[in-house]
């Protein structure tokens, strides 16, 4: 299977060579060029098969140059205990008839990033080793003129695969983070041979708890930075550091070559895939709907990357009735979705579910390519659009599509608190921020349309990451912030903190240089060369 940019640029690559890169060179995003089909028969032998195997097999259909099994050892190896406290690895919470929470936090850094942050640095180091492969085998003379510089310089061979640079000493990680992610890549890449990772986080714009857990990281290889201003500055910040082609150069000269763990990276997207099937197998297996049935998925999101796996899933054959996307107070996808403009020209809002407080949401590319059909021109043409005005305006065929499995809704503040409280009094389920915005758009999608079909609300992080606004929802008045909010939460609600948040307790911070964002370029320098 190869892969080509959103932006129809022509190039075809393997799926190595996407995950190595992260980022098209012009701008794009890297996407397959077809979509592998499941049947129904395979989606019920994946429901005999443990989270491990069914994620093997998911990954295997877009990538194609990893054997069997290296995938799933890759796939035996991130999700497994003491990482993994769950068995089944993304349980099933059945809150009621019809609605189950996935819960996707029961790993290392107690959000879902780790349910692809454990296996992207297993990917990319094989995705290194084959690119080593592709380049020993292509070392005659005519070949060796065309390779430029020791960055990774990708040229077309006859064949219509592409080579690989003559060395990469390091492979960089550059992520610009809302809160999860951050956290999540730091441990996922801590470490790991040939990698070095850099984070980026808005200085007021993360938890106390999310904050401890990055600038507590520990490893050799990792750095973080608060930047001044939100996560759309920190993003802008990361691309135009892999836009600087003078530092490519630099760095490239040197054997270091830039790379994202950024759900704008193949490799972070493709795991995800896996974990809608899985719930859909979950069902099954507990007799909770036939094969075949159609059921909802309802999922917090900001940078769109969460549910636009949904959408691979469903495009794939995923019996899927409707994506439902939820968001927070910064609410440009929701608007997107019921007007067909896209406008990020508009209030920014910090709010108690951080991760969301995002105005420009990247994977929304990926979306308008499938739906118009991969052309690249016109997606090229909306990218513009947005960089020189602020906005675009979707033509009606994007919007067919789009229509077609999408329902947007918004929660307030307000709506958010009242619904980790209400979830926790009727039920004696504790939610975080994220959770109960993805929940209170569920109840508001089942008033407006009547439907009445199984519904997976997607759970993106274990409540303690949130203690001082899960603790105000419940209407705690005590004193306290960061990590002695932790006990706090627990006392209050008689649940135990995930073990990796209580060992925050005492957690001293290694990373405390604050920057703005016209320093990133020369701090990604002082890290890697001086």
């Amino acid at each position: 299977m190869l892969y080509q940019s959103t932006r129809g640029n022509g190039i075809r690559i393997t799926a190595s060579e996407a995950i190595l890169r992260g980022l098209s060179e012009d701008g794009g995003l890297f996407v397959p060029e077809s979509l592998p089909a499941l049947s129904e028969r395979v989606i019920e032998e994946l429901a005999k098969k443990p989270y491990s195997r069914r994620a093997a097999h998911i990954m295997g259909l877009f990538l194609s140059e990893f054997s069997e099994e290296e995938l799933i050892a890759i796939s035996d190896e991130s999700y497994r205990a003491p990482a993994f406290r769950d068995p089944a690895i993304a349980p099933l919470h059945r809150l009621d008839g019809g609605t189950y929470f996935l819960e996707l936090w029961h790993g290392p850094t107690c959000a879902f990033k780790d349910m692809a942050l454990q296996v992207m640095p297993r990917l990319l180091t094989a995705s290194q080793r084959l690119a080593q492969i592709t380049t020993s085998r292509t070392k005659d003379a005519s070949i060796k003129r065309d390779i430029e510089s020791s960055s990774t310089s990708y040229k077309p061979l006859a064949t219509g695969q592409f080579r690989s640079a003559e060395r990469i000493r390091d492979v960089c990680i550059l992520v610009a983070t809302s809160g999860d992610t951050g956290k999540a890549a730091l441990e996922g890449f801590r470490d790991v041979p040939g990698t070095k990772i850099m984070v980026f986080y808005p200085r007021d714009g993360v938890s106390d708890v999310q904050k401890l857990q990055m600038t507590s990281q520990c490893g050799e290889n990792v750095s973080v930075f608060a930047v001044e201003g939100n996560f759309d500055d920190a993003q802008t910040g990361v691309k135009a550091v892999f836009s600087d082609e003078a530092l490519r150069q630099e760095l490239g000269g040197r054997g270091i070559f830039l790379s994202s763990a950024n759900s704008i990276n193949w490799g972070r997207l493709v795991p995800q895939v896996a974990y809608y099937f899985s719930a859909y197998c979950d069902l099954l297996d507990g007799r909770a709907i036939s094969l075949g049935d159609k059921i909802n998925f309802c999922v917090p999101t900001g940078n769109f990357g969460n549910i636009l796996a949904a959408y691979y899933a469903e495009r794939m054959g995923l019996p899927v009735n409707r994506l439902i996307c939820a968001s927070n107070c910064n609410d440009v996808l929701t608007q997107f979705l019921e007007t067909g403009v896209y406008n990020k020209d508009r209030p920014f809002f910090t709010t108690s579910s951080p991760s969301m407080d995002i105005l420009v949401s990247n994977n929304l590319e990926r979306l308008l390519f499938e739906a118009s059909g991969k052309d690249g021109g016109a997606v090229s043409a909306l990218m513009g659009a947005l960089a020189s005005t602020g906005r675009y305006e979707a033509p009606q065929g994007i919007l067919a599509e789009t229509r077609r499995i999408f329902y947007g809704g918004r929660c307030s503040e307000a709506d958010t608190m009242r619904t980790i409280a209400e979830t926790f009094r009727s039920h004696g389920y504790l939610i975080d921020t994220h959770t109960a915005v993805a929940y209170k758009v569920l109840s508001d999608y089942r008033t407006d349309t009547g439907d009445d079909k199984p519904t997976v609300v997607v759970s993106t992080a274990s409540p303690f990451k949130f203690c001082d606004s899960v603790l105000g929802a419940l209407g705690w008045k005590g004193q306290g912030d960061g990590v002695e909010l932790i006990e706090a939460l627990a006392k209050a609600t008689g649940i135990e903190p995930p073990p990796p948040i209580a060992s925050l307790r005492g957690a001293q911070p290694r990373f405390t240089d604050s920057i703005k964002i016209s320093d990133m370029k020369e701090a990604v320098m002082k890290f890697l060369v001086y």
